[in-house]
């Protein structure tokens, strides 16, 4: 998604937002993200600085005090940036991927299946059903390379062993993660 993103090109649109729109995206990510509700007062405080940045094609990126912490693409769901995602680990179910498939997660490369199933990687115990965002962690490493939907619900990927299991948003390295507001 953020493979030829340029914060500078991009931009087309920077609104402080009201304190009950903040309100709204408050209970919205605690709806989507249960974990966050022992966090959401030091990532939203009441009194913030928060900005909403609309992009081109369609994105659009929430600040707070000058951080990008959240992103969302059209009406897909508000997802949490990865600076966001190293500070509270926990705040989204997490697979794991393999060593092999490291190099080609840091490219962009979506995580097939066998990356998913084959040995150093693991899924949950509990199935994430399809279209979850979740973070991808790698074996051998303590913080996440990338966030990600599900394509397939975590037992299909088990089953199938086939084809793309989950779709990459935003990966370490990509040009989101690189920038910075001023």
């Amino acid at each position: 998604m953020f493979k030829k993103f340029n914060l500078q090109e991009s931009i087309s649109g920077q609104n402080p937002v009201k304190a009950s729109v903040v309100r709204g995206i408050r209970s919205k990510l605690l709806d989507q993200f249960p974990a966050l509700e022992p966090h959401i007062d030091d990532i939203l405080p009441k009194k913030v600085n928060f900005v909403q940045i609309k992009c081109k094609d369609h994105i659009v990126l929430f600040a707070v005090n000058n951080e990008i912490l959240f992103f969302q693409h059209f009406n897909d769901p508000i997802t949490p940036t990865l600076r966001l995602l190293h500070r509270y680990p926990d705040i989204l179910p997490i697979v794991q991927v393999d060593r092999g498939a490291i190099k080609f997660v840091l490219s962009g490369a979506n995580i097939m299946c066998p990356g998913l199933t084959s040995p150093g990687a693991k899924l949950p115990e509990q199935s994430i059903p399809e279209n979850t965002i979740v973070a991808v962690m790698a074996e051998g490493k303590e913080n996440a390379l990338t966030i990600g939907i599900t394509k397939l619900s975590t037992d299909e990927i088990k089953s199938v062993n086939k084809g793309i299991g989950v779709d990459l948003l935003h990966h370490l390295g990509d040009p989101l993660w690189k920038t910075k507001l001023d």
